[in-house]
């Protein structure tokens, strides 16, 4: 307990930094895996190729991989101004979104197509039938799906510490080299982790129950 309550200061730093990391990702992966989804069911072929593309690359890299291509290879290109914590929300954010892309589209997969040509038959354009009637129906079904994506990018973002962004892994390296217990120092950040993901699944589980349709 006295590794928690000594340095209370540095786990607040880094617990919120973990929470700012990954809500900002969230943000990210959530707009960014729409908008893939939306090109990977439309009828522009173009645009369906991109969002196939962009899919199967971020889904088949190693995220660690990507992680060294965007802190190195942006500065390399000119954006140099970027923070490591921006470059980390980035990263993660975009990565996430293709397997959101992928959570959406099997929840579009699962909307009876007749409602739809229905939506066609009254006028509405593409991008109405995918807001007003395909997307908000899709949703309701990948929750839990896009809730464990969610959950991994918590247990994702420990890699921005090993790339100069402090969050929970940072304090993990930081306690130890001042000699504290490795154990001990990992028991409590693993207890944080812990307490994210717990909160993440609860929010989750109330937005399921109440998205929920009645039969």
């Amino acid at each position: 307990m006295h590794v928690l309550l000594d340095n209370v200061g540095l786990f607040r730093r880094g617990f919120l930094g973990t929470v700012a990391l990954t809500g900002l990702s969230a943000l990210l992966a959530l707009s960014l895996g729409t908008v893939l989804a939306l090109f990977r069911v439309c009828p522009v072929p173009p645009l369906r190729a991109f969002g196939a593309a962009g899919v199967t690359v971020l889904c088949n890299t190693p995220l660690t991989l990507l992680f060294f291509g965007v802190t190195l290879g942006l500065p390399m290109v000119g954006l140099s101004g970027l923070s490591y914590f921006t470059l980390a929300v980035l990263t993660l954010g975009v990565y996430t979104s293709a397997f959101v892309c992928e959570a959406l589209r099997s929840g579009v997969n699962t909307v009876d197509v007749g409602q739809a040509e229905a939506a066609r038959s009254l006028g509405m354009s593409f991008s109405q039938t995918a807001r007003l009637v395909v997307l908000p129906q899709a949703g309701r079904a990948v929750v839990p799906p896009v809730g464990s994506l969610m959950i991994t990018l918590t247990k994702n973002s420990a890699l921005a510490g090993g790339f100069s962004v402090y969050e929970l892994f940072s304090v993990e390296k930081s306690l130890v080299e001042r000699g504290y217990a490795i154990l001990t120092v990992f028991l409590w950040v693993s207890v944080a982790y812990l307490l994210l993901i717990l909160t993440i699944s609860g929010l989750f589980r109330i937005l399921e129950h109440r998205l929920a349709v009645s039969r």
